[in-house]
């Protein structure tokens, strides 16, 4: 980063009076006491001024910092989804007791303390990053500012997006209007009231970024650490699919493809190495990681038996996603990341395809949803030993292609927020899950499936708790 930074003063004349104030998401006042590892940047000095980067370069730093960034997005969906069961012991050992109860989807109190960080503090981070580069942006008229503005809007759009699917009821625009969404902070000022929006609105702002974001962003960047339009156009897909409007999902996922559309192949693939899949490899459009909390650990989280069997023996997946131990626990290893360091859960090259796929499926398309379909899976089997699936029903290519995102889609975060607009859809899927003998039970479009705010952050803006 360079050092061409200017002081201004601080509209908060303390932390203390921040942390008084009961308009305040405690999650903006953890980033200003995280974000200190950039020196020059929410630096309290002694006459309460703030350190603020100026440049293009700075602002583009602020921006790569992963750990603020790109990691850490919410794992309380992952922790709560069918993907993964723990065994009692593993249960009763996790650390806390939040955990505990939020694997068993209790009403509440189901996020960690804040001295360990938790996916509310973590989602806001990474949002007052971007907010802080906008306002930077606009404030000091950087020139030459389109793509990290573009990066910008689409990582405040993706952050957002993820967080509505754990703290927000499934998109449904007969209710979207009236339905509880996020509280939608745009600037970095703290001193901004914070009030939940409605769902209409916390997607609307969702797609605005986004679209805004296509319009800025270059097919490429340099890496995948950084959002291109490719990433956008995806996340666009992503959105529209979660939201029901399959034509809109149709159309973006095939203009992200028509940029970019490369699979991994997985015959080329050490399907018995303990991490097959390369970090970064070619289907990886933004590196983009959930937080490992105690339920979704790699070394607690068993795959279920019903799950593993599903893979046929010549899918290459069933080898490349599952390690299985000598006393018949299924453990997952298929990690886009390459390693056990963090679980992928960004949009990728292979989730496009599903997404067309089942875009296809939803608008009467079967032919071109088998295809597209199709064209995934050959790139999973053994060579010469794919048949294609095929269809002649709507409802039967569904089924199908429900079934292959699941098993493809593993472990990234992205089967709680199918599981809403399956059941919203009126799939009827009731979750359960067995501990020490009691059985818990998550029924189709139960208000929990909206996890619960954090209490502490209740408390101290006066923002409605998700209804029970």
């Amino acid at each position: 980063m360079k050092t061409s930074l200017k002081i201004i003063p601080f509209r908060i004349t303390s932390f203390k009076e921040a942390s008084a104030s009961l308009k305040i998401i405690p999650g903006l006042l953890l980033a200003l006491l995280l974000l200190t590892g950039c020196n020059r940047f929410l630096d309290e000095k002694s006459d309460s001024t703030l350190a603020v980067p100026m440049t293009l370069e700075d602002n583009q730093a602020l921006l790569d910092r992963l750990t603020d960034v790109l990691s850490n997005f919410a794992s309380s969906g992952m922790a709560s989804s069918d993907d993964f069961y723990l065994s009692d012991a593993d249960y009763n050992a996790m650390e806390y007791q939040e955990d505990r109860r939020l694997y068993t989807w209790q009403n509440d109190y189901v996020s960690t303390n804040q001295a360990a960080g938790n996916d509310w503090s973590y989602t806001y981070r990474g949002i007052y990053v971007s907010n802080a580069v906008l306002y930077n942006l606009d404030t000091y008229a950087v020139p030459g500012a389109e793509n990290v503005r573009g990066q910008a809007l689409a990582l405040r759009a993706i952050r957002y997006l993820d967080a509505a699917q754990v703290w927000c009821p499934a998109y449904n625009s007969a209710t979207a209007q009236g339905d509880l969404g996020l509280p939608l902070r745009l600037d970095p000022d703290m001193n901004i009231p914070s009030v939940r929006s409605s769902v209409q609105q916390t997607y609307e702002q969702i797609l605005k970024d986004l679209h805004e974001a296509v319009n800025l962003l270059p097919s490429k960047q340099i890496a995948a650490t950084r959002p291109s339009k490719v990433t956008a156009l995806g996340y666009l897909a992503r959105t529209y699919l979660f939201m029901g409007d399959y034509q809109k999902a149709l159309t973006y996922s095939l203009e992200a493809l028509n940029l970019q559309n490369t699979l991994l192949n997985f015959n080329s693939l050490n399907v018995s190495a303990s991490y097959p899949i390369e970090n970064m490899n070619v289907e990886v459009l933004l590196r983009a990681t959930m937080r490992i909390s105690g339920p979704v650990r790699f070394a607690v989280a068993k795959v279920p038996l019903s799950l593993y069997q599903s893979y046929q023996a010549n899918d290459l997946r069933k080898s490349a996603y599952f390690r299985v131990s000598s006393n018949g626990d299924i453990t997952f290893k298929g990690n886009y990341t390459g390693g056990s360091t963090g679980k992928m859960t960004s949009i990728t090259m292979d989730e496009l395809y599903l997404i067309a796929a089942e875009s296809y499926a939803r608008t009467n398309d079967i032919t071109n949803a088998m295809n597209m379909l199709n064209s995934l899976l050959i790139t999973r089997w053994k060579t010469g030993t794919f048949v294609p699936f095929s269809a002649s029903t709507k409802e039967g290519a569904l089924q199908i292609i429900k079934e292959e995102r699941r098993k493809e889609l593993l472990f990234r975060g992205i089967r709680w927020a199918d599981l809403k607009r399956y059941n919203r859809d009126g799939d009827a899927i009731t979750l359960t899950r067995t501990i020490s003998g009691q059985t818990y039970t998550l029924p189709p479009n139960d208000l929990r499936y909206a996890i619960a705010i954090p209490e502490d952050i209740i408390a101290l803006t006066g923002m409605p708790q998700n209804p029970r």
